[in-house]
């Protein structure tokens, strides 16, 4: 969160808006054309290896970035290099990461650690503005990337004490003379031929489309034309959140959910709805009690995702399955914001958030239909 912070603040003062833009731009293009491939990795040399390889290089580059903006005047071809870099270790880090649970939990204590990782998330989303404002308010984008630098290297020995459990033998464990091409297929006929992976996969798939939207470019036109203003797009964010957090504490505590895909599918269903109430809603006070809704169950949905996926796979292709569920969450997703912004411009808020919170109800009715996912169960 504070290196993101950072890029965006040197982005803006090196350059034109529309070349901040690009820079910005740059990571999500390398982590989306990249992803996929970063899943055989994890599988092919092991989670943990990866994602120490990948915060090891995050560490570097970004302290390296500080010293350069420190010394001197780089330009926008620093900050451009620094996002391709980040976001082809993002592509590695991120499917390494989705397959670590079940190295390091046995299979019941796998829906507490999704909630654990979710309220993590929440917090660290909470204090990463904060924090990278101060530092940019001290010292400037240097200062910034030099505290992101400092936090990547505080979390390699947290990485370096991890103890995993050994990978159960099996076929799916990518062989060291096949291609990473022939890895990718399997791991993709893996997901088409099981019978609650497939189904979850686009499950995954219709909910995202049907989410980021709205809440991303959509909340902002909303509040635009309502007359809230910023202030009010940050109390509908901060509700999202207060209830996506809440769902995470309440996955850590209990630690399992009965009928987990049953509930999962529900939960998608009826945040669908409250995402097609909020540009209904006349007064803010009211949008943020539905954002907090929409958290609860967004978090909840989310965390049980998560879950499912990880009891469900076989470990020798969780670095894969993850990259295809993270593919369509962070590489295909964002591509409806220019969509959702046109769409908003020509027909104004509440059709287009119908839409898409009937392509995210979409989802949760699939899942209901899907016998196999529909009683998929947690530990």
């Amino acid at each position: 969160m504070v290196y993101h912070l950072a890029l965006s603040w040197a982005a803006v003062r090196s350059g034109t808006p529309a070349q901040a833009g690009i820079v910005l731009c740059l990571s999500a293009v390398m982590r989306a054309l990249l992803m996929l491939f970063g899943g055989v990795v994890a599988d092919r040399f092991g989670p943990r290896r990866v994602v120490i390889s990948s915060d090891a290089v995050r560490c570097v580059v970004v302290l390296g970035v500080a010293a350069l903006l420190a010394l001197s005047t780089p330009g926008l071809w620093a900050l451009a290099a620094l996002a391709l870099v980040f976001g082809a270790v993002d592509a590695l880090f991120m499917p390494a990461v989705g397959a670590l649970p079940p190295r390091i939990a046995p299979p019941a204590q796998l829906g507490r650690v999704q909630g654990m990782r979710s309220l993590s998330y929440r917090t660290s989303v909470l204090l990463g503005a904060p924090l990278g404002g101060l530092a940019v308010a001290l010292g400037g984008p240097a200062a910034a990337f030099g505290a992101a630098g400092l936090l990547f290297a505080f979390s390699l020995p947290l990485l370096l004490a991890l103890r995993l459990s050994p990978l159960p033998s099996g076929d799916g464990r990518p062989r060291g003379r096949a291609t990473a091409l022939r890895d990718l297929t399997d791991g993709l006929r893996y997901i088409r031929r099981h019978r609650v992976l497939g189904p979850l996969v686009i499950v995954v798939a219709l909910s995202d489309l049907g989410f980021v939207g709205p809440l991303n470019v959509g909340l902002a036109l909303l509040s635009d034309q309502r007359g809230w203003g910023a202030a009010g797009v940050g109390w509908v964010l901060a509700g999202f959140g207060a209830g996506a957090g809440a769902a995470s504490l309440v996955l850590t505590v209990r630690g399992r959910i009965p009928r987990a895909g049953r509930v999962l599918s529900w939960t998608i269903a009826l945040g669908a709805v409250s995402i097609g109430a909020l540009a209904y809603v006349p007064q803010l006070p009211a949008a943020v009690a539905v954002s907090v809704a929409i958290g609860l169950l967004a978090g909840l949905s989310g965390a049980l995702c998560g879950a499912l996926t990880q009891t469900e796979c076989d470990p020798a292709y969780l670095g894969r399955v993850t990259s295809v569920t993270t593919f369509f969450s962070l590489g295909v997703a964002p591509l409806s914001f220019p969509l959702t912004g046109a769409a908003v411009g020509m027909w104004g808020p509440a059709p287009v958030f119908t839409a898409s919170a009937a392509v995210c109800a979409l989802g949760g009715l699939y899942g209901l239909s899907a016998q196999a996912l529909r009683r998929a169960e947690m530990p």
